[in-house]
């Protein structure tokens, strides 16, 4: 089975955030407490704890403007947390019963037919059964819900 890289959002763009930066609509976070569901933290990616502080904000996960470029609202811990780091599914991915995944191209284009609502337990098979094409450069988890972002997933190095 192809290894995998879960990939968080990166602690400069998080940290950035928690000190003001714009976000994706180029404006400063909003910070609220966590209602203790619902709230995965997009960097440690644990969910946020019942009345910790956390920031919400509008983030798109790549790297230019084009029609598959999606954004939507996500979470962050509003105080400094570890990025996660490992090569099993992490935390945040255990909150559901199913997210949406699906492939993209090198150029950031959806790979069509790839859009699937997976299981939770299936995650990992799925994103790698994907990765195995060569034209696949990177797989988005997404909410089946609500369609929220919620981590990369590549080929391990």
């Amino acid at each position: 089975m192809t290894r995998l890289t879960y990939q968080p959002l990166r602690t400069s763009t998080v940290q950035a955030l928690r000190e003001g930066a714009a976000d994706a609509y180029g404006l400063p976070a909003e910070r609220a407490l966590s209602n203790g569901e619902g709230n995965p933290c997009r960097h440690c990616l644990h969910e946020i704890a019942y009345g910790e502080g956390m920031l919400i904000f509008a983030h798109r996960p790549f790297v230019g403007l084009h029609p598959y470029a999606e954004t939507g609202p996500v979470f962050a811990c509003a105080v400094a947390c570890t990025a996660y780091v490992g090569d099993t599914p992490p935390p945040i991915l255990k909150t559901s019963s199913d997210y949406l995944l699906k492939g993209y191209t090198e150029d950031e284009r959806i790979r069509y037919g790839t859009g699937k609502i997976v299981a939770a337990a299936d995650i990992r098979g799925y994103a790698a059964d994907l990765l195995q094409d060569g034209d696949i450069a990177f797989v988005d988890v997404r909410s089946a819900r609500n369609n929220c972002f919620q981590l990369r997933i590549t080929r391990a190095a």
